[in-house]
């Protein structure tokens, strides 16, 4: 699988990232065995970057990454976990839980160090404790040889712009701004680009909105939103192809991002994944989809 440099980390990731939050049940039962194989299945594809957090299952995540990890060469992955927001109302970005969320994700995956740190969900907190606490924090546990590079993630874009100001970062972790519906994530590419900063992007199916799959209860999209994105999802049925396929193709397609994080818990899906990013890209029918999705082009959750 291709790789792309990750600017000032001189990490190399596969164009496509495993999303580890489904193996954790963040999103509906899972079968454990087969959550675990897809650990297997995504590394014997070509995929060499996979993404967690502490919050994804409540730790259940990481700790099923626990049980398949200690099996895999460490030089042959690169990790991120996420800090800082551990339940859907709890946030805790303070020095002293950063030492000790480092040391329990260190201690569910049974790993040594953590290759990425990134803070996670800033927007629900105050910049201004990420910054003066949070960073240097991580900073120290870089010092101590347990983290190698820090990040932060989020989903408003004017997160990372400040960010980017204030802090030095090595990474920048965007979801849902980079899709056939959603380009906002390029206003990142040139001041990341400044600093030397990584930029990764995540969700390339905007939560299934991208897909033919019926939507979760969670997700806040309009009425409007639904609609145009049916008739997308239909245009592609009828020229014979996935809407899903076309969407992770194109989110891939852009090599100013370094990879594109998604996430399953079912193996034949990633392998999937892999075949169709083999695939050549549809040019006529990107334009036709994002055509039929301009009524609703970079829409977001309130």
């Amino acid at each position: 699988m291709e790789k792309r440099s990750l600017a000032r980390t001189g990490l190399d990731l596969s164009v496509l990232g495993f999303g580890a939050s489904s193996i954790g049940a963040e999103f509906r039962p899972i079968d454990v065995p087969e959550a675990l194989r897809c650990v297997h299945v995504a590394m014997d594809r070509g995929i060499n970057y996979i993404d967690t957090a502490a919050y994804y299952g409540r730790g259940m995540s990481e700790l099923m990454l626990g049980r398949v990890l200690p099996d895999i060469p460490r030089d042959s992955y690169i990790l991120s976990t996420k800090l800082g927001r551990y339940a859907p109302q709890h946030f805790d970005f303070s020095a002293r839980r950063v030492a000790e969320s480092v040391d329990i994700s260190l201690e569910r995956m049974q790993l040594d160090h953590l290759d990425i740190v990134f803070c996670h969900d800033i927007e629900f907190v105050d910049l201004d404790q990420i910054v003066d606490e949070t960073i240097p924090a991580l900073r120290k546990e870089v010092e101590k040889g347990k983290v190698r590079f820090i990040g932060v993630s989020g989903y408003p874009m004017k997160i990372f712009t400040e960010m980017l100001q204030r802090a030095d970062l090595d990474v920048v972790l965007s979801y849902n701004h980079y899709t056939l519906q959603n380009d906002m994530a390029l206003s990142l590419v040139e001041p990341c680009r400044e600093k030397n900063v990584g930029l990764i992007n995540a969700a390339p199916f905007s939560a299934r909105l991208l897909t033919s799959a019926p939507l979760p209860e969670w997700h806040k999209a309009t009425a409007e939103v639904r609609e145009v994105a049916a008739k997308a999802a239909g245009h592609c049925t009828e020229r014979g192809t996935d809407i899903a396929k076309l969407a992770l193709q194109y989110s891939i397609a852009n090599q100013d991002f370094a990879s594109c994080v998604t996430g399953s818990a079912s193996p034949e899906r990633v392998s999937q994944w892999c075949d169709w990013i083999e695939e050549p890209i549809d040019e006529q029918l990107v334009v036709e989809v994002k055509e039929i999705l301009k009524p609703i082009h970079n829409w977001v959750y309130a």
